[in-house]
């Protein structure tokens, strides 16, 4: 019996597109305010919601025991609260039911023997990447159980960051069995699209903090942070030490990932512009092209995102087109290393 044939592609792609929705609910979830609204974790019985009046009200008296009702929503009626705990209900059985679509067609692919060892390898990677993505999460939500009725934004750049790496190495282990044969490599321009992955994730880092720090509602000015100032004087003196600005000042944090953009835009123009100068391949120029078009339209997104005070629906844009730049980006690495 072949191994790694189409149907093993499929189980890894079917893998990405449920991780890209998971994001998605997931920024909603954040966006909403809803990360909060279910302080428990039940891993079995937790998959249904409250099914009666009853369910709902218990539900609901166990929420307003944490920081979150009391100190911001202890306005809300039980309608309010459904509308909350929809969100981070959804995102939580998303998350099981990928746990599920990944170890049942992994054990069918083990007794099957369709699975090359490499591949076996990489799939028990994934599956602790998984594993480890779900303890985040809770991690997480445990950081806004305490005192302040909010996560912690370092525990929500790993939770989020580990998302996106999860779907990024799923996608190149498909990307190794869709295209098997070895080719000469060009190692300069492979290590210059490493660094700009680097780069694209460590901007994909700074988006988490403006999002856990709500960063994105002050400043909404472009190119100028405020009315004639291109660096605002928070930037720098919001935190104390100096260095702490830049890592949870709501200004400086939103300084880095602006200028972080201009920085991810550059390398890219200057990926396209090194690659297009080579005899390239179909699906490198497809790579190229596409990173190029997307960095465009994600730096446009978050333009807007900052103007409008990040609205829900924009905010949710710009995160689900990061996730698709990210996309180009290990597709087109992928293209130039193997």
């Amino acid at each position: 019996m072949k191994k790694d044939n189409k149907a093993v592609i499929y189980w890894l792609l079917t893998g990405c597109l449920l991780i890209f929705i998971m994001v998605i609910v997931g920024g909603i979830t954040r966006l909403t305010h809803s990360g909060l609204s279910i302080s428990n974790y039940k891993l079995i019985s937790g998959t249904i919601p409250p099914m009666n009046e009853t369910e709902w009200n218990e539900a609901f008296e166990l929420y307003k025991q944490y920081p979150e009702y009391q100190k911001l929503n202890n306005h809300f009626t039980l309608e309010e609260f459904k509308d909350i705990y929809f969100w981070e209900w959804i995102h939580r059985v998303i998350g099981r039911f990928i746990g599920l679509v990944f170890i049942f067609p992994f054990i069918y692919f083990l007794i099957r023997k369709q699975l090359s060892k490499p591949t076996i390898k990489k799939s028990i990677v994934l599956l602790l990447m998984g594993g480890f993505q779900g303890f985040l999460g809770w991690y997480m939500v445990k950081s806004g159980l305490v005192d302040r009725p909010d996560v912690s934004h370092y525990r929500l750049a790993a939770h989020l960051t580990t998302a996106f790496l999860t779907f990024a190495y799923t996608f190149w282990v498909a990307l190794d069995l869709m295209f098997p044969n070895k080719k000469n490599v060009d190692t300069k321009l492979r290590n210059f699209i490493r660094i700009g992955l680097v780069i694209l994730i460590i901007q994909i880092i700074y988006g988490a903090f403006v999002a856990g720090l709500d960063a994105g509602w002050i400043h909404n000015h472009w190119p100028f942070m405020s009315e004639g100032k291109l660096i605002h004087e928070t930037v720098y003196t919001e935190q104390n030490p100096t260095y702490l600005n830049f890592l949870e000042g709501k200004s400086g944090v939103q300084f880095v990932h602006r200028t972080l953009a201009y920085v991810v835009v550059i390398f890219i123009l200057s990926i396209w512009y090194k690659a297009t100068r080579n005899d390239i391949s179909k699906w490198q120029s497809k790579g190229v092209n596409s990173l190029l078009i997307v960095v465009g339209i994600q730096f446009l997104l978050g333009v807007l995102t900052l103007l409008l005070a990040v609205p829900v629906w924009l905010g949710v844009l710009h995160q689900v087109v990061a996730f698709i730049l990210l996309s180009c980006m290990v597709f087109t690495l992928h293209r130039f290393s193997k």
